[in-house]
């Protein structure tokens, strides 16, 4: 009795690569789109005719505008490297021993995010407000950035960088205000502010207020 062979499970690099490609343009132009004419007044019909895909084939990956908001986010996250700037963040910390050093280039990459992540951010801010599945996107960044600032200050404070008077909770609060959307909105978009020059500012605060004298 001649033995049937299972089939394989198969998925084409090439193809995959295509859905990666289809995906990255949808998020592109989704972005686009929210920030040229509101949340509100895109249409998943819009992005998709925009895109050159169906409305089922963005319902199908995103589930809709609040998912297309949250890869959005999740996009700009990763900086404007092709190494994702949170990996960069804990290769440089592991590596570094200087804690100026370190708030310096923290500073520098918190930069380089907000300048990708401060646009859908006050975006996701105005939707919030007539929109509960972007608040709940909204809020859950929220938490995610406050984790990271609290993982970021236990780092300082296990490597007995923080100066006396500054616990934990103190040194995430002051992290988690220069990480801030508003903080870069204030600087950069309203005042003019160039992004090296709020980088300087955001670690020379870090580490004026961090670090011992």
């Amino acid at each position: 009795m001649q033995k049937v062979k299972p089939k394989r499970s198969y998925r084409s690099p090439m193809r995959q690569a295509q859905a990666q490609r289809t995906r990255d343009l949808i998020i592109e132009t989704a972005e686009r789109l929210f920030l040229e004419h509101g949340y509100g007044a895109t249409t998943v019909a819009a992005i998709a005719a925009d895109a050159g895909v169906s409305v089922d084939a963005i319902y199908k990956g995103f589930g809709g505008k609040p998912g297309l908001v949250r890869a959005i986010y999740d996009s700009g996250l990763k900086g404007l490297g092709p190494i994702p700037a949170y990996q960069r963040s804990d290769e440089m910390r592991t590596r570094e021993k200087d804690p100026v050093t370190i708030l310096r280039k923290w500073g520098e990459l918190t930069a380089e995010v907000a300048s990708t992540l401060t646009p859908i951010r006050l975006l996701m801010r105005a939707a919030a407000a007539d929109d509960a599945e972007v608040a709940a996107v909204l809020e859950e960044s929220n938490a995610d950035r406050l984790k990271r600032m609290r993982q970021n200050a236990r780092f300082l404070d296990q490597r007995g960088y923080l100066r006396e008077g500054i616990d934990v909770k103190q040194a995430t609060d002051i992290l988690w205000t220069c990480s801030s959307a508003e903080l870069y909105e204030l600087f950069v978009l309203q005042r003019g502010w160039s992004s090296r020059r709020f980088a300087r500012f955001v670690s020379d605060l870090m580490i004026s207020s961090l670090l011992p004298s």
